[in-house]
């Protein structure tokens, strides 16, 4: 893809969404039920799109809402509902209308008690510290947030009492369900005025932030980091974030800047992302130029995106680093540092994550157990504490308490961004600087994904390769040492294949909401390696394509 002219520059006022158009189109424009595309999908992130595409509007929440409060009667969940929002422009009517919901059906709804923004994973940590030790009354979520998504996308998703993304077989049941009660007119839905549900009973306030910021000493060394006068820098990115790093600076006492404290549903502050959007992407250089470019002024500084999820680590000499970097040096620095976890607790890793993962794992003596995309794959595993970290490629990861127990099911950037310096305090180097001993230890790879357009037909048949579909034995040079349509970890389908060879691989699926497939690679013999790597891994899917008849 192509670098946009403007890509890592302030966005220019001609490219900032219309905000009153916006939640004036999700009020006044309506769905066709009849066109597939502007229906429910309601995946592991919930549901996702814009009012203005007529895929984010009030009779979408409406029956979304409805077909959550059906779930939760269907499978007996009765605790209270904790409701949140972030700052894209349409989480705030989203929230109105979910409320409306709610407590039309009596549900008990626990909201932020200034009616302010809260991240994902202060939700999850609510709905995990308030089931611990109940076998009854269990608690569920709603996150209001289409994450790192322009400004003009809405996102709706759905946490049950796991705490974490839910399964496919929750939203494949609330997706059904969700369009069937769209389809009727959302006749079915029972609703009351917002003004009416703010004041019921069943609507409480609730003090997510200060819960979440009090307990960050059971999973990090605050201490330390105060003590060592380790120096940070956080962008929040205009993200629900931003009272969470208020409370920890006034609660801790560190020497945390935050440098860009502005609120602004527009996200006018933001530089522009590599294809040309205002995307908030802390893994994005791009979209973290402003951060960067600070990045003498700190021993250590850090970004989140809307509902932080994900991080973005900045060092002096590395810049923002890539997060297969940072999970790297994360599990070679936790693992060596938490002496009270279970030392049989295994890492837990996405199978497009890098492969400098299995090779810190094998010399930590750790278990490496690989699963499909998507972060609901680690969520039994960090409740059990079978995983005592589990992270992705795509910059989201969490781990457990010092204790070895569970702190968060969903991806937690803020802990991982106070990971850095709790590195910094306690090795006295920050994890760029580990990151290129861990390369002169393992080997240095190089990691790229590319997209590549594909219709309906042919991500279909992407989907169903099988080894069998695969002829080759060499992979740029090397033998090919595993061919794999399912995780090794879980034994779950992967939707694609991954080719494996000892110093390089490639994986290929279909995107689940573009019509693109991914092809991830690395090497760990330089680029010229990766560059075979990327071209016989092309060939094998066109083959794939030819054989279907495509």
């Amino acid at each position: 893809m192509e670098v946009h002219e403007l890509a890592g520059k302030k966005a220019p006022g001609s490219m900032l969404t219309d905000l009153p158009k916006l939640v004036t189109a999700y009020y006044t424009l309506r769905p066709n039920v009849h066109d597939p595309a502007e229906r429910i999908a309601f995946g592991t992130s919930g549901h996702r799109g814009s009012s203005l595409r007529r895929t984010f509007n009030e009779d979408h929440i409406v029956a979304v809402t409805q077909a959550i409060c059906d779930y939760r009667e269907a499978n007996d969940i009765t605790g209270p509902l904790f409701l949140v929002k972030d700052t894209h422009a349409l989480s705030e009517p989203s929230f109105t209308t979910a409320l409306e919901v709610l407590a039309g059906n009596g549900v008990d709804v626990f909201i932020q008690e200034d009616l302010g923004v809260t991240p994902t994973p202060v939700v999850s940590h609510a709905i995990l510290t308030f089931n611990r030790e109940r076998d009854s009354g269990r608690a569920d979520g709603i996150v209001i947030t289409p994450s790192h998504n322009p400004p003009e996308d809405g996102g709706f998703k759905y946490n049950p009492p796991s705490g974490g993304p839910a399964g496919t077989d929750v939203t494949r049941w609330v997706e059904d369900r969700a369009n069937e009660i769209l389809k009727g007119g959302n006749t079915g839905a029972i609703r009351i005025p917002y003004e009416r549900a703010l004041k019921k009973t069943s609507t409480r306030r609730w003090d997510y932030v200060g819960r979440y910021v009090d307990d960050l000493r059971s999973v990090l060394d605050l201490e330390a980091i105060r003590a060592g006068g380790v120096r940070m820098a956080v962008d929040p990115m205009g993200g629900s974030s931003l009272p969470v790093w208020k409370s920890v600076v006034d609660r801790y006492g560190l020497s945390l800047e935050i440098v860009n404290p502005v609120l602004d549903p527009a996200f006018g502050f933001m530089t522009v992302d590599r294809d040309g959007k205002i995307r908030m992407d802390c893994s994005s250089p791009y979209a973290m130029a402003g951060l960067i470019h600070l990045k003498e002024s700190y021993d250590v500084a850090f970004g989140n995106d809307p509902d932080a999820d994900r991080h973005g680590i900045v060092t002096r000499g590395a810049g923002l680093m890539n997060p297969n970097h940072y999970l790297s040096v994360a599990i070679w620095y936790l693992f060596q540092n938490r002496p009270d976890w279970n030392p049989g607790a295994a890492v837990g890793k996405t199978l497009v994550s890098s492969g400098m993962i299995d090779r810190v794992a094998a010399h930590l003596g750790k278990r490496l157990l690989e699963v499909p995309v998507g972060f609901k794959w680690f969520v039994d595993g960090l409740i059990e504490g079978s995983f005592a970290f589990a992270g992705e490629e795509s910059a989201g990861a969490s781990f457990l308490r010092k204790t070895g127990r569970v702190w968060t099911t969903d991806k937690d950037g803020i802990i991982l961004n106070l990971l850095a310096a709790e590195i910094v305090a306690k090795t006295g180097r920050d994890p760029g600087e580990i990151y290129t001993d861990l390369t002169r230890r393992f080997g240095e790879p190089i990691y790229e994904r590319i997209d590549a357009a594909a219709n309906a037909e042919q991500k279909t048949a992407l989907s169903r390769l099988s080894p069998e579909h695969i002829a080759a034995s060499v992979l740029a040079g090397e033998p090919i040492l595993a061919k794999l349509t399912n995780a090794p970890g879980n034994g779950a389908p992967i939707g694609g294949i991954k080719v494996i060879a000892e110093n390089g691989w490639f994986a290929a699926r279909p995107s689940g909401t573009e019509d693109v497939y991914k092809v991830y690679t690395e090497s760990f013999k330089g680029r010229e390696h990766l560059l075979k790597i990327q071209e016989e891994a092309r060939r094998i899917v066109l083959d794939a394509f030819q054989a279907a008849g495509l």
